[in-house]
């Protein structure tokens, strides 16, 4: 069994589109291990985007994750990381197949905006450990 990370981002919020993103998750078999709704800051998103900080996009993904709540949780179940990554899509809308959360439901973006794109899932187990440590204290 592995653990993974999820963000349900403002625009899933904005457009109620939670209940319908959880249950593909559970449909496929993932169990949803914990689960929180919050509203988050720039140093949270800092930590957590590490990786994407120095990027001219940043603030673009900044402004649009601090825009609304979000709700941050973890899956567990038998490949829960790819599974979940499968299940999403192509982080770019315009790429994501039609099936996928992201195909299905995403909206993209305008040039100089954060990708609208519902979900985040972490990319690997490593990724996964790391994530959760940030956003759940552990």
């Amino acid at each position: 069994m592995e653990e993974t990370f999820f963000i349900l981002k403002p625009d899933c919020l904005e457009r109620g589109l939670v209940g319908q993103v959880l249950q593909r998750a559970e449909v496929r078999g993932l169990k949803i291990n914990r689960m929180e709704m919050r509203q988050i800051d720039r140093s949270l998103l800092e930590e957590h985007y590490a990786d994407l900080v120095d990027k001219p996009f940043f603030p673009a993904i900044t402004d649009f994750m601090t825009s609304g709540p979000v709700i941050v949780g973890t899956f567990t179940g038998v490949g829960a990381v790819q599974a979940w990554r499968d299940m999403l899509g192509a982080t770019d809308p315009s790429k994501a197949l039609p099936g996928t959360i992201r195909g299905d439901y995403a909206l993209g973006s305008f040039p100089g905006e954060a990708i609208k794109n519902i979900a985040h899932g972490s990319d690997s187990l490593a990724s996964a450990q790391r994530e959760i440590a940030i956003w759940f204290d552990e």
